[in-house]
């Protein structure tokens, strides 16, 4: 399985390069999950056509920069933006799988109408969760990597998103879509000193079989 995976942007002042980044740790994550990693650049005139000619299987929306509509948005990419909105608009007319990895959530949610609120406590942090994926609404405990400063608050999810993990304070940490093989974390599942179980069972789930 090929997946697409979208990168960070990094402004390197000294060298005067602007730079796509991906850490390594996605390469790990995928090839323990036998997948092909595709990092995609930021830089495309033409993002469906390079789509085309690359066949992914999958995408991933990976973390970091703010995302450019945030109020004092820091270390921002109006590039990234663009070409995440992009993918999410070539998945979803080709009902293609995506996961959301933090940033990645967040432009999930704000893409399909849903909102974002400044949250406390929840960058460069570990807490609890309450999850579940599946549908049986059994929910476990678990703890999770935190690095966001923005949230998803119950009544400001995308209507079409169906919550799967809540934090102490009934922050959305996860939701998946009610039609599309979309699915969103808070959490960054490839920064575990050791990859979850969980998280390499959900994504695995996603990619394949699907949560509809």
């Amino acid at each position: 399985m090929r997946v697409g995976v979208t990168q960070r942007v990094e402004y390197i002042t000294a060298y005067s390069e602007v730079r796509d980044c991906l850490d390594q740790r996605w390469s790990d994550f995928l090839n323990v999950l036998e997948m092909t990693i595709v990092p995609i650049p930021n830089s495309l005139t033409d993002v469906e056509g390079w789509l085309d000619i690359m066949k992914c299987d999958a995408y991933i929306l990976t973390g970091g920069n703010d995302l450019a509509d945030l109020p004092g948005a820091k270390n921002l990419s109006m590039e990234r933006d663009r070409t995440e909105i992009a993918l999410l608009n070539y998945a979803k007319a080709r009902s293609l799988p995506v996961l959301g990895v933090c940033r990645g959530f967040q432009l999930i949610n704000l893409f399909l109408g849903g909102q974002l609120e400044k949250v406390k406590g929840h960058s460069a942090n570990r807490h609890s969760i309450r999850v579940c994926f599946d549908q049986d609404n059994k929910f476990i405990s678990t703890e999770v990597n935190s690095f966001h400063d923005w949230g998803i608050s119950i009544n400001n999810l995308a209507q079409d998103l169906i919550p799967c993990a809540y934090d102490d304070d009934n922050f959305i940490e996860s939701a998946r879509h009610e039609k599309l093989n979309w699915l969103g974390t808070m959490w960054h599942p490839e920064r575990e000193t050791k990859f979850k179980k969980l998280d390499l069972d959900v994504l695995r789930k996603l990619f394949t079989e699907g949560y509809r």
